[in-house]
């Protein structure tokens, strides 16, 4: 399996992406679409993880007030445990760190607590308290 990520530039590739999120949070996670689907989408930078051709894999990130926020993580259930999930948080950390704008800002996340350790792996940390976001357990990670 050779998994590449790309940045999405056009309007088919984020339907793809939009495919996934669906699939994994609305259908999987029953998360209400209105949750999922939020009015940053157009100031997001989406990346798209495909398998050959077949697309498997989502994430975004963008700038905030308090730093660079990567958010919206989804790897198809078969594609799970394939390393989809590292390939794009890495390929998320070097588009900001490579994105003009970006000015050695704090990055973090809200993270799934079944997802702490994918993203610990890459230097965020746990901060504040767990709390609940669309009834799921989450926890804030900084990287530090």
């Amino acid at each position: 399996m050779a998994i590449r990520v790309i940045t999405i530039d056009n309007n088919e590739d984020l339907a793809k992406a939009f495919k996934i999120r669906e699939e994994v949070y609305i259908i999987e996670q029953e998360i209400p679409r209105a949750e999922e689907f939020d009015e940053f989408e157009d100031e997001s930078i989406h990346l798209l993880a495909l398998d050959a051709a077949t697309p498997c894999g989502v994430c975004r990130w963008r700038f905030t007030e308090n730093g660079v926020k990567l958010e919206r993580f989804a790897v198809l259930q078969s594609y799970r445990g394939q390393q989809i999930g590292s390939a794009l948080v890495s390929a998320c950390i070097i588009s900001i760190i490579e994105h003009p704008d970006f000015k050695d800002q704090k990055m973090y996340l809200n993270a799934q607590l079944s997802a702490m350790p994918l993203y610990k792996k890459f230097g965020f940390e746990p901060e504040g308290e767990v709390f609940m976001e669309c009834d799921i357990e989450h926890m804030k990670m900084v990287k530090k």
